[in-house]
């Protein structure tokens, strides 16, 4: 009678006459009264013990069939399609070759597991050889007064470098280099780890240290700051016309309008003063006066070029006002203007000294009152000739009038022989006097009468 063989599902997988063997599996099925069947069943047992253990897999497998891959040396089930590893991973230093998606292989030289993808090895971690140690993230959990706090610690050669956080604490077990945590991203302090490349924000700079890395990146100590005095070596520019703003109040401004500057003292009635250091002495030669608007120095001056005042010239100081030049020029606008020098008196106008451009001559006088003052070229020698004129003596000595009135009387000396003077009226009268006190006479008759030292002149008709 015929065996029909089934599987486990109840689909039959052959049906066997009697004396005969089937081979469409990977083992043999034997017949009622097969001849043969102590020795394939022996061969049977022994291909299940190894699994079929061969290079090339079975020619007609069964679904959830085993074969030992002498190939890979893994052991796979057969899925209905093909051949797959079982499960486990293959521990070896090189990399298995046919794989299939999904086995594991453990690299023994660098202690890393890899997944295969179907097409390549993928690592699964660590991330880091064994010759590397530890490097990369670690999940730890640190002990504080706190309570415990979870951790991302970052390696670098077995060496924790940094510690993530999203608290700040104080570990209670000491952590070398992490005296307290912060609430981000801590660095070993003991390393001097700093954070390299370009950052767009930062809430604080490091000012300690003056050493730059490069010519672009450079040390916070080489910053200006805005909270302490500081100093800089470089120039300094405010690029901008809204300028320098000096003061608790801003009360000294330099502004920049239409490429003009202005300097200004900003508070009412205050100051603006210049000082300097004479001998250890604090100085303020010259200060800009918020009262008045004026200027009030103190020192000497010295002006090279042109010195033009077109308001009033004011010398308070009793001393005399002393210039080195042979020529004190003023008008020197060129415009045609009296000008000279101006005394003040208490009269309506002050006393003058100056030049009529009008008449074309110097003038002076006071209280509105001015007249020519006579230069030697405006004389003459000559009064008959030149009347209204100012006279001088000719080069002889002699002076020549029409006639002149003196209002002095004078007198005359008997025997003053050396006197010069020009003789008045009243002198002749005196020098008659002399010869008696009577009356003098002059005429073409004879005298009437006398007195003794009288003389009498007599002319012819």
């Amino acid at each position: 009678m015929a065996y029909t063989i089934n599987k486990t599902d109840g689909s039959v997988v052959a049906t066997i006459t009697d004396g005969t063997v089937d081979n469409t599996t990977s083992v043999q099925l034997f017949g009622k009264s097969f001849s043969g069947f102590g020795e394939g069943l022996n061969e049977n047992l022994v291909k299940l013990l190894e699994n079929s253990s061969g290079t090339s897999a079975p020619s007609s497998p069964l679904k959830g069939e085993l074969w030992f891959d002498t190939n890979t040396n893994q052991l796979k089930v057969y899925d209905g399609s093909a051949f797959k590893p079982s499960g486990g991973a293959k521990s070896q230093s090189a990399e298995p070759t046919s794989s299939s998606a999904g086995d594991l292989w453990h690299d023994t030289d660098d202690d890393q597991l890899y997944v295969y993808t179907g097409s390549a090895f993928q690592l699964v971690g660590p991330v880091y050889t064994s010759g590397q140690t530890l490097s990369g993230w670690k999940i730890e959990t640190l002990a504080s007064s706190g309570g415990n706090k979870v951790v991302s610690s970052m390696y670098a050669g077995n060496t924790r470098v940094a510690i993530l956080s999203k608290e700040t604490f104080t570990p209670t077990v000491t952590q070398s280099g992490f005296s307290s945590i912060k609430a981000g991203f801590t660095l070993n302090s003991t390393l001097g780890a700093v954070f390299e490349g370009t950052n767009t924000q930062a809430s604080n700079i490091d000012v300690s240290g003056t050493s730059n890395t490069s010519g672009t990146v450079i040390a916070g100590g080489n910053f200006l700051r805005s909270d302490a005095a500081d100093t800089t070596t470089g120039a300094l520019t405010i690029d901008t016309d809204a300028g320098l703003l000096l003061g608790d109040s801003q009360e000294l401004t330099v502004t920049v309008s239409s490429n003009d500057v202005t300097v200004a003292q900003t508070s009412q009635d205050k100051d603006l003063k210049f000082t300097v250091n004479d001998g250890g002495v604090t100085k303020t030669p010259l200060t800009l006066t918020g009262a008045d608007g004026g200027i009030d120095m103190t020192g000497d001056l010295t002006i090279t070029g042109n010195l033009n005042v077109s308001g009033a010239y004011n010398y308070t100081s009793s001393e005399i006002v002393q210039h080195s030049d042979t020529f004190l020029k003023v008008n020197a606008g060129g415009s045609e203007a009296d000008a000279g020098l101006i005394v003040e008196t208490s009269d309506t106008d002050d006393a003058r000294l100056f030049y009529d451009v009008s008449e074309n001559y110097w003038a002076a006088g006071e209280n509105q009152s001015y007249s020519q003052i006579i230069r030697a070229a405006d004389t003459t020698d000559d009064g008959a000739a030149n009347h209204s004129t100012t006279l001088k003596s000719s080069s002889a000595g002699g002076l020549t009038l029409d006639s002149m009135t003196l209002n002095a009387v004078g007198s005359i000396t008997e025997g003053d022989t050396t006197n010069k003077n020009v003789a008045s009226i009243g002198a002749i009268v005196t020098f008659g006097d002399l010869w008696g006190g009577s009356a003098k006479t002059v005429s073409t008759s004879d005298p009437s009468g006398g007195s003794d030292g009288d003389f009498w002149f007599k002319y012819e008709a």
